[in-house]
């Protein structure tokens, strides 16, 4: 029984070794980064759009009750 657990064993190493070879995926930095840096923007123009929006409306509301 040990025996055989032992080949199963090194059976599935050498099986996942080989798939791993095949499948490598490369990422460029350079790609990532200007993800991030785009993500950033946008996440800017969201906050100031939603302050923007949220002055107006507080505004607005203070003229029409006042």
């Amino acid at each position: 029984m040990k025996n055989s657990f032992s080949t199963v064993k090194s059976k599935n190493i050498s099986g996942q070794a080989a798939d791993n070879e095949g499948t490598k995926k490369s990422t460029n930095i350079n790609v990532l980064l200007n993800r991030v840096r785009i993500d950033q923007k946008n996440e800017k123009r969201k906050k100031i759009l939603f302050s923007a929006s949220a002055s107006l409306g507080l505004i607005l509301f203070g003229i029409i009750i006042f």
